[in-house]
């Protein structure tokens, strides 16, 4: 699901027709999980209720765990290429 709002927002209708394998109830379960956990956004209007993901937490996840391990790679890559330059 969070795949699929990476792109857009999208309603939750659109995101049951997006799983087919799934009822409604079970989509909007899933929803919910999301929204407690902060990754969605959620504004109704009108009939419609819009899902936006939140990509603030995603990214403090990144930022916490990934991109320390991200520089250490570069760090190994520029290294690799100026060797490999020597040759």
């Amino acid at each position: 699901m969070l795949d699929l709002l990476k792109s857009e927002p999208l309603t939750t209708g659109d995101l049951c027709a997006a799983f087919p394998q799934l009822d409604r109830c079970t989509v909007m379960q899933h929803l919910g999980v999301l929204e407690k956990a902060g990754l969605i956004i959620v504004k109704r209007e009108g009939r419609n209720r819009w899902n936006y993901l939140n990509p603030l937490p995603i990214k403090a996840i990144h930022d916490r765990w990934i991109s320390p391990h991200a520089r250490h790679a570069v760090v190994v890559l520029a290294r690799m290429k100026s060797d490999m330059e020597l040759v």
